[in-house]
């Protein structure tokens, strides 16, 4: 089983990134995908969910408006779209993936928020 997240970097306030998070090694559209977020010093945060049809979404508050997550079960990939970044979004980035018990985390990516 594999979660590969990329598309991190640094970006400048009011920018935007989209994370790509690559699954292999299980059935991808069976299982529920998430974005997770680690600031220094801080716990790990939810960020946003979707259902593994796609039809469902949810949103950490801070992040309404800003990020949009969607997949392709096709590809076997999940991706986040940020916009509007600022400072207090630099973390590290994770992808999850989750049916039942199961879940499965990939190694995360960097993201910079900084001027």
């Amino acid at each position: 089983v594999q979660l590969v997240e990329s598309g991190g970097g640094l970006v400048q306030p009011g920018g935007s990134l989209r994370l790509s998070c690559a699954a292999s090694g299980f059935t991808f559209s069976n299982y529920a995908m998430s974005w997770y977020r680690q600031a220094p010093g801080k716990e790990r945060e939810l960020v946003a969910t979707i259902s593994s049809s796609g039809g469902s979404r949810n949103y950490a508050d801070s992040m309404k408006g800003r990020f949009t997550i969607s997949r392709d079960n096709a590809k076997n990939t999940v991706y986040l779209q940020m916009n509007s970044l600022n400072p207090e979004d630099t973390a590290v980035y994770y992808c999850r993936a989750a049916r039942f018990v199961t879940n499965y985390w990939g190694q995360g990516t960097q993201v910079t928020v900084s001027s």
